[in-house]
């Protein structure tokens, strides 16, 4: 049996992965020294409180190789084929985590057919890649036309967003404390993308919440493809206020096909606190995958 499994960084959904019967694999995060595990010990609202207190010592490490052992095993076991899409490399370190644990798998199953992708991608991006694949899946698509399909939408997916505070990026190392401090003293807000390496990059930097959140239907407009004839992914760091804003205007500036909206997870949130809110979309339609989609 060919099954499709992800992790939760692809920040799906709760429906979607009850509906489509999705194995997604919990990641690790630690709340003052107590390890907890991304939609299963721990659900975001819960962590979002956590999280408001800055002072808090909250971690993320990636998915390890025991946990993905013990993950992918039954599969093994069974005889089943699989596809797992991973978060990012330019993020985390659960691509080559996955592959250590294949290749212990291999050496008492080494029929286990297991192919491990990197989506190059996160959070709703992350998530509208699931979907199209899934969707080939149910659809009936082979196991080579899924991954040579993966291929051709992590290349076309694009995501953009924003975050309310520069604390946690600081506090990550990701910014530094005089850059960080000023920059949030100024009121100065980044515009960050996921690049075609899968790493974070700031785009632009404006003064301003409400500018912020309209520059990500500017670059909706210079990058999207006909988004009336795409499901789009919202994404937001449990900041409802700032999701109905920016998806008023999304539905009124392109009005997609369909729009998913997803509670960004600890992977993520951990390092951007509150408020975070992102705009996921294609820059390509489906190209030979359209009979999949119609």
């Amino acid at each position: 049996m060919l099954r499709i499994i992800t992790d939760s960084a692809s920040d799906l959904p709760k429906d979607y992965i009850r509906q489509h019967n999705l194995h997604v694999i919990p990641t690790p995060v630690v709340i003052d020294d107590v390890d907890y595990f991304d939609g299963e010990t721990i659900q975001t609202e819960e962590f979002y409180h956590i999280l408001d207190d800055i002072k808090r010592d909250v971690k993320t490490y990636h998915i390890n190789p025991a946990m993905f052992t013990e993950a992918f095993l039954p599969y093994a076991k069974a005889g089943d084929s699989i596809i797992y899409l991973c978060f990012s490399t330019g993020i985390a370190g659960t691509y080559n985590a996955a592959n250590i644990a294949k290749s212990n798998i291999l050496e008492n199953y080494p029929d286990f057919d297991l192919t491990i992708i990197d989506s190059k991608c996160a959070s709703a991006g992350f998530g509208l890649l699931v979907g199209k694949l899934v969707t080939m899946l149910e659809k009936g698509a082979s196991k080579e036309e899924i991954i040579e399909a993966a291929g051709y939408f992590i290349s076309h997916i694009r995501h953009v967003f924003t975050v309310q505070t520069l604390a946690y990026l600081i506090k990550g190392g990701r910014l530094t404390k005089f850059k960080g401090t000023l920059a949030e003293t100024l009121d100065m807000k980044p515009v960050l993308i996921v690049n075609e390496e899968g790493a974070l990059a700031v785009i632009k930097t404006v003064r301003g919440r409400k500018k912020s959140l309209r520059y990500l239907i500017d670059y909706a407009k210079e990058n999207a493809y006909h988004l009336e004839n795409q499901i789009i992914a919202l994404c937001h760091g449990e900041d409802p206020e700032s999701l109905t804003f920016v998806n008023d205007l999304v539905q009124e500036t392109f009005h997609p096909k369909d729009t998913i909206i997803s509670v960004v997870g600890c992977a993520i949130g951990a390092h951007t606190g509150r408020g975070l809110v992102g705009f996921c979309f294609f820059d390509a339609d489906d190209g030979k995958y359209t009979e999949y989609f119609r």
